[in-house]
C-alpha cells in the first residue's frame, strides 16, 4: 500500500509539472523540474542533493529526444571528457581479473544505505553480459563476452578499455554507462582490475 501511495504521488507530481509547463520553454521546464526534485528529495547518508547538479555534458545530453544532438556538440562533449581521463602514473593499466570480477558483480556503493568507507562496486552485470556462465544479465549495454579475445591486449586496446571505464563519454557522447573514474565511483586499482577482467586471456570473459 505504501509503495502504491508513493507511486501515485510521483505520477501526480509529474502531471502537475506537465500541466504547469505547457507554456514554458525547455530551460524553464528544466528549472521547474529541478525545483520539484529538490523539494521532493531529502539528503540521507552519503546521498546529498548535489547529485541533482548536472555538469555541462549532462546538461547537453538532457535535451528532449526531439532535439537531436548536433555532431559538433557531440564531438565537443567527447573532447572535454577525453581530457578528463587520468591514466595511472605507473603506466600499468591491467590489474587482477579475479578482483575485477568481484567488482563487476558488486552493486555496493553510493547508495544512502551503503557505508562510504567500503569500496564501491561497478555492477557491470546489470547492463552487460560478461561470461557464458551468467544466466541473467542486463542488455542496456552490449555483450562484452569475448571482449579481449576479439580485440587482443595491445597497449592501444588497454588504454582504450581503461579510458572507457574511467569516462565512457570520452568515446560516446551521452553514453548511458557510468563514468566510473570521472565521478569517483571506482578507485584507480579497481579500474585496473576491471580492465583486466575484460582483457586477460584467463578471465571468464574470454573463455
Amino acid at each position: 500500500m505504501k509503495t502504491r501511495t508513493c507511486a501515485t504521488a510521483v505520477f501526480a507530481a509529474i502531471a502537475a509539472i506537465a500541466a504547469g509547463c505547457a507554456g514554458m520553454n525547455d530551460q524553464e521546464t528544466s528549472q521547474k523540474a529541478l525545483e520539484v526534485m529538490k523539494a521532493s528529495f531529502n539528503e540521507r547518508g552519503q546521498a546529498k542533493l548535489d547529485r541533482l547538479n548536472q555538469d555541462e555534458a549532462q546538461k547537453l545530453c538532457s535535451k528532449p529526444p526531439s532535439q537531436e544532438l548536433a555532431k559538433d556538440i557531440a564531438a565537443g562533449i567527447e573532447k572535454a571528457n577525453l581530457a578528463s581521463i587520468r591514466y595511472p602514473a605507473d603506466g600499468r593499466l591491467m590489474g587482477d581479473w579475479r578482483q575485477g570480477e568481484r567488482i563487476a558483480q558488486s552493486g555496493i556503493g553510493k547508495q544512502f544505505s551503503d557505508d562510504p568507507k567500503i569500496p564501491a562496486g561497478a555492477n557491470c552485470y546489470a547492463c552487460h553480459q560478461l561470461s557464458k556462465a551468467e544466466i541473467s544479465y542486463g542488455t542496456i549495454g552490449p555483450s562484452l563476452y569475448n571482449y579481449g579475445k576479439l580485440r587482443g591486449t595491445s597497449d592501444a586496446i588497454q588504454r582504450y578499455t581503461y579510458g572507457k571505464v574511467y569516462n565512457s563519454q570520452a568515446f560516446t557522447a551521452c553514453s548511458n554507462m557510468p563514468r566510473f573514474g570521472h565521478n569517483g565511483i571506482l578507485t584507480e586499482q579497481q579500474m585496473k582490475d576491471v580492465t583486466a577482467l575484460l582483457l586477460d586471456p584467463g578471465s571468464p570473459v574470454n573463455q
